[in-house]
C-alpha cells in the first residue's frame, strides 16, 4: 500500500475539503482525487461523501481514517527506530496528563527529567480531558497518559498506579484536619465541569448522601481556580496531589473529606493494539519513577487495589 494515499486521504478528511487538502499538500486537485479513487478502488468501498459544503467520510471512511493514522505512526516509529539504532532513545513522545492530578503536579519534574537523561527526547505534554486523551492514544496520536479512571475502555489499557482521596480546599488561615461531606452542602463550590472525573465523583459522593451541591461555578483553568479560591469566590475539591501543587504557592485551608472519604483512581493508559517505542518506554518508565517518589499526603488512605 502508497502511505502517500494514506497521508492524503487524512488530510482530506481534516481539511473536510479535497480542494483545501491540496492546497496543504501542495499538489493538483485532480492529482489528489486521482489517490482518492485509488484508494477507493483498492478497497472497493466509497470512502468520502461528497457535497457543496465539502467532504465527510463514511463508515468505511471513518474506519480507515483510523487505521490509517496508526499505519503512518507506526512507519514513523520505524524510521526513528533505525535511525537512532544503538545509541540513547530520541524521538518524539506524547504524553497526555488530566487536569488537577497527579500527573498535572508531575509535568515540570517530568519535562526536567527527560532534559537531563534523554535530551534526544522531544517531549510533548498535553493537559486535557480523559475522554479526549483516550481517543488520542486509540488513534494513535499520543503515546500514552496518566489520566483518573481505571477502566475498561476498548482500544487502550489502564495500568492502575494509586487512588487518592478529595479535600476541601478554601481561603482562610491554613487548616489542617477534617471535613464532614454533610458539612459542604451549603458551602459554594467551584468545580470542574461535569465531563471532568473529579466532578463526576463529587457529585455521586453527595447524590449518595441524599445532597445537592452548591456550585456557583465550572471553572476548567487550574490558574483561574486557585486565583478564584484564593480571592474568596468559593471553595474547591481536588485531590492530595493537586492540593498540594497549590500550597506550594498559596496559603489555604486544606482538609479531607469523610463521611465518607471520597477518591479517585489514578492510572497510566497505552494504546491496547500498538506497544510504546523505545523513547516512548524510557518516558513510560521516568514517569513511574516520580509517581512512586511523590509525597502521599500522611491522612491518605493507601490502601490501593
Amino acid at each position: 500500500m502508497d502511505t502517500r494515499r494514506l497521508y492524503s486521504f487524512i488530510k482530506i478528511i481534516d481539511a473536510g475539503s479535497i480542494t483545501r487538502a491540496a492546497d496543504i499538500l501542495h499538489i493538483a486537485q485532480p492529482a489528489l482525487s486521482q489517490q482518492l479513487s485509488a484508494l477507493e478502488a483498492q478497497f472497493g468501498q466509497q470512502l468520502l461523501i461528497r457535497s457543496k459544503r465539502g467532504v465527510a467520510p463514511t463508515e468505511a471512511g471513518r474506519a480507515l481514517y483510523r487505521h490509517a493514522q496508526l499505519i503512518l505512526r507506526q512507519v514513523d516509529l520505524a524510521h526513528a527506530a533505525v535511525g537512532v539504532s544503538g545509541r540513547a532513545p530520541a524521538g518524539s513522545v506524547s504524553v497526555g496528563l488530566a487536569p488537577y492530578s497527579l500527573g498535572a503536579a508531575l509535568a515540570l519534574p517530568l519535562l526536567k527529567s527527560v532534559r537531563e537523561r534523554y535530551p534526544d527526547i522531544l517531549l510533548h505534554v498535553n493537559e486535557n480531558f480523559g475522554g479526549v486523551i483516550s481517543e488520542a492514544i486509540m488513534t494513535g496520536r499520543m503515546d500514552m497518559a496518566f489520566i483518573y479512571g481505571a477502566g475498561p475502555l476498548r482500544g487502550v489499557q489502564f495500568e492502575h498506579l494509586r487512588t487518592e482521596d478529595l479535600f476541601l480546599i478554601e481561603a482562610g488561615a491554613p487548616v489542617e484536619g477534617e471535613v464532614r461531606l454533610p458539612d459542604l452542602k451549603d458551602v459554594p463550590l467551584l468545580l470542574p465541569s461535569r465531563i471532568h472525573t473529579v466532578r463526576q465523583v463529587v457529585d455521586a459522593a453527595f447524590h449518595q448522601a441524599s445532597l445537592e451541591p452548591n456550585v456557583v461555578g465550572e471553572v476548567e483553568s487550574a490558574l483561574t481556580l486557585v486565583n478564584a479560591v484564593d480571592a474568596g469566590l468559593g471553595a474547591t475539591v481536588l485531590p492530595w496531589s493537586a492540593a498540594r501543587a497549590i500550597l506550594d504557592v498559596r496559603s489555604l485551608s486544606v482538609r479531607r473529606i469523610t463521611g465518607p472519604v471520597i477518591q479517585v483512581k489514578l492510572s497510566m493508559v497505552t494504546s491496547d493494539n500498538q506497544p510504546l517505542s523505545e523513547p516512548a518506554l524510557a518516558v513510560h518508565d521516568l514517569f513511574l519513577e516520580l509517581v512512586r517518589a511523590f509525597h502521599d499526603c500522611p491522612a491518605e488512605d493507601k490502601n490501593e487495589e
